[in-house]
């Protein structure tokens, strides 16, 4: 029996159907991607080496893989900026929006991070060291961690 798509897939396939029919190509092959990336994750878990071996798919799932491919465009940007590849780069840029805009859809603002964090820092004090760990992972998902960091360093300071 097949599962249940999860909302952002269904968003995924909605706007894959959008971008044929505007024949924006770029749009298309990133959606495609992105999909590819979810459906692979779900294969990756059939295997019995793997250490997420027969756990179901969560949509926080889906969201992790879409954060992971825009941070292989962040890593990939720079290294095609220094071997003078504008085309590529431009395009690396394309994706990495067209993906961001998935994430941020789910993301919490700055506020509602500084509210859990603030609450984190209530319940066990103002040590950077403590509060860090726990944010990162109560925020995993819903917050970039490089902003999460910056939050409980203004935070905790």
């Amino acid at each position: 029996m097949a599962r249940q798509e999860f909302p952002i897939e269904q968003q995924l396939r909605k706007d894959m159907q959008d971008a044929q029919r505007a024949r924006d190509q770029v749009r298309l092959d990133t959606i495609r991607m992105a999909i590819s990336a979810i459906h692979n994750l779900e294969v990756a878990r059939t295997d019995r080496k793997n250490p997420e071996y027969g756990q179901p798919m969560t949509e926080a799932d889906c969201y992790r893989v879409l954060e992971q491919e825009v941070k292989k465009r962040k890593q990939a940007i720079p290294l095609y900026q220094q071997g003078g590849r504008t085309d590529l780069v431009e395009k690396e840029q394309r994706e990495m929006e067209i993906l961001e805009h998935y994430i941020s859809a789910a993301q919490l603002s700055d506020d509602e991070v500084r509210e859990v964090v603030n609450r984190l820092i209530a319940e066990h004090g103002k040590e950077f060291r403590k509060v860090m760990p726990l944010a990162a992972k109560e925020l995993k998902g819903k917050a970039d961690g490089a902003r999460v960091n910056r939050i409980v360093r203004e935070l905790t300071a």
